[in-house]
């Protein structure tokens, strides 16, 4: 097993940060990735790394689960703080589908 030398996380000049980690992926998974970053290479006329294709791609989905859906042991919950606002507790990432859509 090779030790990681490099911190988790780190920030970044452009005041984002950058977390380091390493999945697990069925080789569909990885085959959809490699067809995104070809996608996103014809669209920048340059080489794409995976790793910016990924990061294309959880960048232009929207921030929210709406398309999840809550399993029978977790609810939904929506609460309305005074100023009128809701706020809505979803289910945790543990239960979204996998990208494969083999659960």
């Amino acid at each position: 097993m090779t030790d990681r030398v490099a911190p988790p996380m780190h920030a970044t000049p452009d005041g984002e940060a950058e977390i380091s980690l390493v999945i697990r992926l069925p080789w569909e998974d990885v085959a959809r990735l490699g067809q995104e970053a070809g996608r996103l290479a014809s669209q920048m006329q340059r080489p794409v790394t995976l790793d910016e294709a990924v990061a294309h791609r959880l960048r232009s989905r929207p921030a929210s689960a709406a398309h999840a859906k809550p399993t029978e042991s977790t609810s939904t919950s929506t609460s309305t703080s005074g100023s009128g606002s809701t706020s809505s507790v979803t289910a945790p990432v543990s239960t979204l589908p996998r990208l494969s859509g083999t659960a």
